[in-house]
């Protein structure tokens, strides 16, 4: 856990008084919601480009619902404009990967995502955090049963194409340095709240969703079948309150626990969704299910075992944070007194 001084809440619902536990279930259920109805409603939506700029339409009004204004902001512009250019740069190579790698390929590559973020860790100015072994053998057991249970009942083998691998290489990589990135920013400054980061983002991040849509004429089309099908408008509305609630959850998660134990949680929820799907349409679980679904369990204790012996805090071992202010600054440019993280 870290900034354990800093106050924290999501939505209404007040963390920093809670147990440890308790913060983290709270934040991984909010998470978990979301993104299990954003992948329920992805299999109505085909227009990722449109869908995502309506969305971030959606958010606005919610944070300015919430009260937020950016009278409140702790961080320049130009901070938000560098992270929304790697979320962008990301979303793009992920989508364009997909002419290049077939399905198991890709799921191959999309799993590994933990490792950079710990590794990327290491060396992003504000953090050069560094990881206990465990933790490495926790996320290599978490990726490998990942990967063997999500292609256990794979009609193909993986197909790579040189090109395709270092778009999703690419991807992978941006992805990493996006989550540090958010990391450093709520280390650096801790006033930084998960409402400032999602519309600042948002603000920044649309403008860049307008050049793939007009270039890949997904807009007109988009607009078209939307203007023929209204309610789809409606299945967006819902989808994006409910990620709304994920995206605000995963936020905390960095805030409280770090990209790294944040990245674990968004790759277990894909075995968990899988595992739902399996169950809801009672399909036949292999001995590769079961082999994959032991080595995630296991990732997952390990990954806790440290947490649970975490008492008292002084006689822990903590990641070593170096601080560096070259990429994050408070919102008048001025350079601060370093704050100590304990």
């Amino acid at each position: 856990m870290k900034n354990e001084e800093q106050a924290r809440s999501l939505f209404w619902i007040s963390l920093s008084d809670r147990p440890i536990w308790h913060q983290f279930l709270i934040c991984s259920s909010g998470f978990f919601f979301g993104y299990l109805v954003n992948g329920i409603c992805e299999v109505l939506c085909s227009y990722g480009w449109y869908f995502t700029f309506v969305q971030g339409f959606v958010y606005l009004i919610l944070i300015y619902l919430q009260g937020f204004t950016p009278k409140q902001m702790v961080n320049p512009w130009r901070t938000y404009v560098k992270l929304s250019a790697v979320l962008m740069g990301s979303h793009g190579l992920t989508k364009g990967s997909l002419a290049f790698l077939n399905y198991p390929a890709q799921i191959m590559f999309k799993s590994t995502k933990v490792l950079p973020v710990m590794i990327m860790g290491a060396f992003i100015p504000g953090l050069r955090r560094k990881y206990p072994i465990h933790e490495y053998i926790s996320a290599m057991l978490l990726v490998i049963g990942l990967i063997l249970f999500t292609l256990a009942d794979a009609n193909t083998s993986p197909n790579f194409s040189i090109i395709g691998v270092v778009m999703i290489m690419g991807a992978l990589v941006m992805d990493a340095f996006l989550g540090n990135f958010q990391e450093a920013i709520f280390t650096m400054n801790p006033d930084t709240t998960q409402t400032e980061m999602l519309f600042c983002s948002t603000v920044v991040g649309l403008p860049f969703l307008v050049p793939p849509m007009i270039l890949t004429g997904e807009l007109v089309r988009a607009w078209n079948s939307c203007s023929e099908h209204p309610y789809v408008y409606g299945v967006l509305v819902f989808e994006a309150m409910a990620t709304y609630i994920g995206q605000v959850s995963v936020l905390s998660l960095i805030a409280i626990f770090g990209a790294a134990t944040t990245a674990m949680v968004t790759t277990a929820r894909k075995a968990v969704t899988l595992l739902l799907s399996y169950m809801i349409f009672t399909k036949p679980l292999t001995e590769q299910h079961a082999t994959g679904l032991l080595l995630i369990a296991m990732g997952i204790i390990l990954k806790m075992l440290p947490v649970n012996k975490q008492q008292p805090r002084k006689s822990a071992v903590a990641p070593t944070i170096e601080v560096d202010r070259s990429l994050v600054e408070n919102a008048d440019g001025v350079e601060e007194e370093k704050r100590p993280l304990v």
